[in-house]
């Protein structure tokens, strides 16, 4: 559906949402009135019942955890029910159509008038602990550009990954691997071949299109090939950093972190070991009696 179908969509439902409102508030304001309530708080009676389904609706559609989001269905769904209890109370007293004398009573019976009542006084009081507690968790939910948390090997929160690179050139899952690209021995000729003296006076070789080609894929080679290492440093400068932090980065984590494997991740953390491991001085035994 285009953007004009939706915007018409939208605007039908508001209307449709709006009359839906006229027609229930007519029977929530008689009924405030019938139990006690004076003009204004009967005028404001129905916003109470029908305000707190529309912001249950919205909370509903914008939670993302599945505990709240079922909190939020269920306090729609008890004010759905409530409010069509009192319509149909509306509807079946006719005396509370003309409430301005007085209270009336919504049912002959007296244990289901008392039901009725209770029901209709609580319902502000349970709007005021609903509705604020729906606004907490729609403002304390976590946001989509917080930073993702990694697991360390021994399951404690470690420290965030400080760069993530994205997948480069449209060739991304065929380099994921450390292993040399197979052009390396075609890039090694052509840079021997650059290095050759040429002759100013020889006649230009013709460029024909598998020349062309062979050169885009060299050029390619080269940028892919930069781009693993750049990401290479980035994962060991990464874990260096968790290392610091006294939360290093399991082998997993990193790899996942960079879109890479477990050996990758591996790799990288015995490289970044192997460049803090501190050289030992070699000792040679030196005969005596040659000194």
């Amino acid at each position: 559906m285009n953007r004009k179908g939706r915007v018409l969509l939208v605007l039908a439902l508001v209307a449709v949402v709006a009359m839906a409102f006229r027609v229930s508030w007519n029977a929530l304001r008689d009924v405030a009135k019938a139990i006690g309530a004076d003009a204004t708080a009967a005028l404001l009676y129905p916003f109470v019942v029908d305000g707190l389904m529309a912001l249950a609706l919205i909370a509903t559609l914008v939670l993302t955890d599945k505990d709240d989001k079922r909190f939020a269905l269920r306090v729609l769904a008890t004010y759905t029910l409530a409010s069509l209890v009192l319509n149909y109370v509306h509807g079946l007293v006719p005396t509370v159509h003309g409430a301005d004398a007085g209270r009336v009573r919504l049912a002959e019976w007296d244990a289901a008038h008392w039901v009725l009542v209770l029901l209709a006084t609580s319902l502000p009081v349970g709007s005021i602990y609903f509705g604020s507690d729906l606004v907490a968790k729609v403002l304390h939910q976590p946001t989509p550009a917080a930073q993702e948390q990694v697991c360390g090997p021994d399951g404690q929160e470690s420290a965030p990954v400080p760069h993530t690179p994205a997948p480069v050139g449209q060739n991304a899952p065929a380099a994921r691997s450390d292993a040399p690209a197979p052009d390396t021995p075609v890039l090694v000729t052509a840079r021997a071949d650059a290095g050759r003296d040429t002759d100013p006076h020889a006649p230009h070789t013709a460029r024909t299109p598998d020349a062309d080609s062979s050169d885009d894929a060299l050029r390619q080679a080269q940028f892919e090939e930069a781009e693993l290492e750049r990401m290479r440093q980035d994962a060991r400068r990464a874990y260096a950093e968790s290392a610091q932090a006294g939360r290093p980065l399991s082998a997993r984590a990193l790899g996942e972190a960079f879109g890479m494997s477990e050996s990758w991740g591996r790799k990288q953390i015995l490289a970044v070991r192997d460049d803090e491991r501190p050289v030992r001085p070699v000792l040679r035994a030196v005969d005596a009696a040659s000194v």
